[in-house]
């Protein structure tokens, strides 16, 4: 399924003109691709990962929000390309604006067959790249065995682990700040 990736995105570093080229050859693939989320994840799926996340974001302040878009709007398709489309979603969902400035997004395009991390200002100077690197390459792995729901489990509990290390524990801190649902576009 998945077998590309260009993972890692920290938004708040400064920006070096990283604009992706309008694609037509982008925009084609997008508008006749079938919505296929569904098929991917059932209802029972996104319990499932909801309950992760819960599980993930326990003890600590981190919260992780996962999106799974099947096909990016045919608008958006022909200016952006997937690491555009996560970090417009980590903007538009709000995942930046966390108290302590701890949220994740894990965005996956099943089109594009990519994963994205994008994380807030509050992880830049505590975590590596290397280390979000290969969380998203395990997901990707994963995805090309089509074991869809285990790689984004695990990516989760990856993610997870990461923000344990980083984010000292807190049990008067227990606000959960993004929904832990998945949040499914076509």
């Amino acid at each position: 399924m998945v077998t590309t990736t260009d993972t890692t995105e920290i938004v708040t570093q400064p920006k070096i003109e990283e604009i992706a080229q309008p694609s037509f050859k982008r925009w084609l693939k997008h508008f006749f691709f079938m919505p296929a989320t569904k098929r991917y994840f059932s209802k029972q799926d996104q319990y499932e990962i909801a309950q992760a996340v819960q599980y993930a974001e326990q003890g600590h302040v981190g919260e992780i929000q996962v999106v799974i878009e099947g096909h990016m709007p045919a608008r958006e398709a022909y200016y952006l390309d997937t690491r555009g489309r996560a970090k417009q979603l980590f903007a538009e969902l709000g995942v930046w604006d966390t108290e302590l400035n701890s949220g994740v997004l894990l965005y996956l395009n099943l089109c594009e067959r990519k994963v994205e991390i994008v994380i807030d200002r509050g992880l830049k100077n505590a975590t590596q790249t290397e280390t979000w690197n290969k969380i998203c390459q395990n997901i990707v792995v994963t995805l090309a065995q089509k074991e869809y729901l285990r790689a984004v489990i695990g990516g989760v509990n990856e993610i997870g682990q990461v923000l344990d290390q980083y984010y000292v524990k807190n049990d008067l801190y227990d606000e959960n700040e993004l929904p832990n649902e998945p949040i499914i576009l076509n």
